[in-house]
């Protein structure tokens, strides 16, 4: 079995065009050239590698990290710092699909990641600005709001999430804003800085033995009787397992892997520094937020609290941050009008691996790991279920997961292009749209 990746190297992109990394110290020194023979090549320096790298390298296994950019250069560092449950199927959905007892598996797969986090985080005193702040989820009519407070009922029976409604006329206590007609508040979801994060967890890898080598893509990958003959950038390697960990930037190195993630780029901007009483009046319990849109927003304050960090997507296609970041400050503004006199210091993007049926996934084809697909969430679920992978590597029980033996499902015709992405975007605004213009005819 021979897979080719033919993907070029990740575009450079001006450090001071992402807040994350503005502050960050140098890098760690990582080695120029990979090793030319291994137990356990990953292939994504990301959340998901360097957490399955971690487990391997501390069980004594030689790793080696392969990146095709510099190490973190992805959306591990570019995304919002939101963590939540995660798991996006509701549990009714999922009982639908599958039977009641795996769908409740399912979900508490979120629930688990993002307490896991939390204990590694403290148990490895890594410095990320890691804290439980609570989630608020606006909506953005009466008729979300309604369906909202369903939710809750639900989620607090059956799953015991403690979610609890706040009406419109309380909204200012938990967001400085009247665009929205209440919202549910999750007050276990947390927030963290991603970049620090990574940082942390690289020097971590470091320190465990995890050969790490940047700027080195990885062309092939052939099966052998003992293992893989990986054909990279600076030479050929030798690998007893492999483990491919390139979320939303997979390329054609794994054709069937390709197939299955839709990738799509989500857009942040960061504002000037604002007073710290406008800051207390547009986030008075420093939640993180997002909103019931089909076409999301989510946004929060820097965690030092001197800046609002807005994302969503802007465009039907992929555009550059030049121009999602004046539409993004718009749409901001409009959700904020307090803030039409502070400008953006930052404009950036990342790339998320969406699935078909929503849902992570991991799991091994052609002999090769994967952990993947996270829709969006992955601060936690990346983290989580790379390191269930580097337990899977080892052949420990505890890497079992409840998403082992999902089907993974695809589309017919799709080849890791979302040609579908502009038309299903411009409809889900649309729909956005006449829902915010009824919802304004109702105030």
């Amino acid at each position: 079995m021979t897979t080719n990746h033919r993907s070029a190297s990740p575009a450079p992109q001006d450090s001071r065009e992402v807040y994350w990394l503005e502050s960050l110290p140098v890098a760690p020194d990582t080695p120029s050239d990979p090793l030319p023979q291994v137990d356990v090549a990953i292939l994504g320096s990301g959340y998901t590698g360097l957490n399955a790298a971690l487990v391997t390298a501390r069980a004594g296994r030689s790793t080696m990290v392969l990146e095709a950019g510099n190490p973190g250069w992805g959306c591990s560092t570019r995304n919002g710092g939101q963590i939540s449950t995660s798991i996006k199927p509701s549990l009714e959905k999922l009982t639908a699909r599958y039977d009641a007892a795996k769908a409740r598996a399912i979900r508490q797969e979120g629930f688990d990641a993002l307490n896991w986090l939390e204990q590694f985080v403290q148990s490895e005193q890594l410095d990320c600005d890691f804290t439980r702040c609570g989630r608020y989820h606006a909506a953005h009519s009466p008729k979300h709001f309604d369906a909202l407070q369903r939710s809750a009922d639900v989620l607090n029976r059956t799953e015991g999430a403690e979610a609890y409604a706040v009406p419109r006329h309380q909204q200012h206590s938990e967001l400085g804003s009247d665009s929205y007609f209440g919202g549910m508040v999750f007050p276990h979801h947390a927030s963290l800085d991603p970049a620090k994060y990574h940082r942390a967890l690289l020097q971590r890898a470091l320190e465990a033995g995890v050969h790490v080598t940047g700027n080195c893509p990885v062309e092939e990958v052939s099966k052998e009787a003992n293992g893989f003959r990986l054909k990279t950038a600076k030479g050929m390697v030798q690998a007893r397992e492999v483990m491919i960990a390139t979320g939303g930037y997979s390329g054609p190195l794994s054709p069937w892997l390709q197939r299955r993630i839709i990738p799509i780029g989500s857009y942040v901007i960061a504002t000037d520094p604002i007073p710290p009483g406008l800051m207390d009046e547009l986030f008075p319990s420093n939640r993180i937020i997002n909103d019931t849109c089909k076409v999301v927003y989510y946004f929060r304050p820097s965690p030092d609290r001197s800046r609002v960090l807005f994302g969503g997507r802007v465009s039907a296609k992929e555009t550059d941050p030049s121009v999602s970041g004046p539409k993004l400050h718009q749409d901001m503004c409009r959700i904020f009008p307090q803030l039409r006199d502070y400008g953006i210091s930052h404009s950036w993007t990342g790339q998320v691996g969406y699935t078909f049926d929503g849902l992570p996934h991991v799991g091994m084809h052609q002999g090769m790991y994967y952990s993947t697909g996270y829709c969006g969430t992955g601060v936690s679920l990346a983290s989580y279920f790379g390191m269930r992978v580097g337990q899977k590597i080892l052949g420990l029980s505890e890497g079992a997961t409840a998403l082992d033996g999902l089907k993974f499902p695809t589309r017919p015709f799709y080849r890791g292009t979302p040609w579908f992405l502009p038309a299903a975007v411009t409809w889900y605004r649309w729909q956005d749209q006449f829902e915010l213009r009824q919802a304004a005819r109702s105030r």
